[in-house]
Formats: C-alpha cells, structure tokens, sequence
C-alpha cells in the first residue's frame, strides 16, 4: 500500500513540475518559436485526428464509407452554423452511430 501511495506522490509532483515548467521558464516572454508551434499545432493535430479516423474505411465493401463521410459531413456543417465544438462532436457521433445500426 505505501509503495503505491509513494508512486502516486510522484507522478502527482512530476505532473505538476511539468505543467509550472513553462510558466517559470518564460516568466518574461514567450519565445517565437512556442508562439508559432502554438499556432501549428492543432491544425496538424487536427488533420492527424481525422487521417486517423478515416483509415479503416473501406470504400470497396457496403456501406462504402457512408455513415462515416455523412457523419464528416455533419460534424463540418454543425461546426459551420453553430461554431460549438461540442454540439459538432456530439452531433457527428450519434450521427455516426445511428448510421451504423441503419447499415448494419
């Protein structure tokens, strides 16, 4: 049980260290090349995210990928009309899901 509660204590400190670490270290200003990394970054995430989502659809096997472009579709029209990240999401998901159990 101590050893345990010893592995928790230090995550628990080098999670912590690690998100004060850059408060400390650019205390006076942000250095160029975090400020373009944080302009970057979610795009690219972003693109990895829906790459990612995407590479097991099987375009030449029924339903040819409908519920999951449909669902793209949906999530990319929701975000446009709302610009709700979360009403996006949780619209293109049970979107995605009541299409699966429609071509199942």
């Amino acid at each position: 049980m101590s050893h345990t509660l010893a592995l928790i204590a230090v995550m628990a400190t080098v999670t912590i260290a690690l998100r004060f670490l850059p408060f400390l270290l650019f205390e006076k200003h942000t250095p160029g090349v975090v400020l373009y990394l944080g302009e970057l970054l979610p795009c690219a995430v972003m693109a990895m995210l829906v790459v990612y989502c995407f590479k097991g659809v099987q375009l030449t096997a029924t339903p040819h990928g409908l519920p999951e472009l449909a669902a793209a579709a949906l999530v990319i029209l929701l975000h446009r009309w709302r610009h709700n990240t979360l009403l996006s999401v949780l619209g293109g998901t049970a979107a995605y899901m009541m299409l699966l159990h429609i071509f199942a």
